[in-house]
C-alpha cells in the first residue's frame, strides 16, 4: 500500500506531468532531470525521487520478509509452494535493488533489479496459484495464476517494445503490478482472518 501512495506522492510533484502511458515507474526515482532518448524520448525531473527510492526498498523488504514468515498460513508443503516463495523473495531483492541504484546512476544494477521483478517475480506470482494453501479461497487462487500468467505475457511485450497502444509506462505497469496488487490483496485477506483470532478470548 505505501508503495502506491509514494508513486502518487511523487509523481505529483513533477513540473511537466507525469504519464502512466509515456513514463517508467523507474523515472519516479531517477535522480537528475535530463531528457531521457531511451527506449522512449521524454523529459524526466523528479523531485521526490528520494522518497520514492526509499519506497523501493521498503517494498522489497517488506516482499522478503513476506516471504520469509507467511508459512504453514498461507503456503502448501511442496516444490510449488518453496519455488514460490523463493522466486517473490527474489521479486524484493530486485525492488529494493532498483531504489538503492537510481536507473541513471548506476543503469546495470537497477535493469538487474528490473529483471528480478518482472521475470522472476512473475513467474513466482505463476507458481504461487499453485502452491497456496487450501485456505486460501480457490477464486483467489485462480486469479493468482491468471495474475502470473498476464504479468509474464506483459513482460515479454514491453521488452519486444509492444505496447498495444497502452505506451511503454503502461504496459510496464501490466508487467510489474499484478505481482504488487497480489500482495496487498493476500496482505489484506490475512489481516482479515486474524482479526477474529486476536478477539477470541483466552479459555
Amino acid at each position: 500500500m505505501q508503495f502506491f501512495v509514494i508513486h502518487g506522492i511523487a509523481e505529483s510533484a513533477w513540473a511537466r506531468p507525469y504519464s502512466w502511458a509515456r513514463n517508467n515507474i523507474s523515472d519516479l526515482g531517477n535522480a537528475h532531470c535530463a531528457l531521457q532518448t531511451e527506449p522512449e524520448p521524454r523529459y524526466i525531473c523528479s523531485p521526490e525521487h528520494d522518497l520514492m527510492n526509499v519506497s523501493f526498498i521498503a517494498l522489497g523488504t517488506l516482499l522478503v520478509v513476506g516471504a520469509a514468515l507467511t508459512g504453514g498460513s498461507l503456503w502448501r508443503r511442496g516444490s510449488a509452494a518453496t519455488g514460490a516463495r523463493l522466486l517473490l523473495a527474489g521479486a524484493g531483492v530486485g525492488f529494493a535493488l532498483a531504489g538503492l541504484a537510481p536507473a541513471d546512476i548506476n543503469e546495470n544494477q537497477h535493469i538487474l533489479g528490473a529483471i528480478l521483478i518482472m521475470a522472476t517475480g512473475n513467474i513466482g506470482l505463476l507458481l504461487a496459484g499453485f502452491g497456496l494453501t487450501d485456505r486460501v479461497p480457490n477464486p483467489l487462487r485462480r486469479v493468482t495464476t491468471l495474475m502470473g500468467i498476464t504479468a509474464i505475457t506483459a513482460f515479454g511485450l514491453f521488452l519486444s517494445h509492444h505496447y498495444l497502444g497502452l505506451g511503454m509506462g503502461g504496459m510496464e505497469r501490466v508487467a510489474a503490478f499484478p505481482l504488487l496488487v497480489w500482495a496487498l490483496a493476500v496482505g489484506v485477506l490475512g489481516l482479515i482472518r486474524q482479526a477474529p483470532a486476536r478477539r477470541t478470548p483466552w479459555p
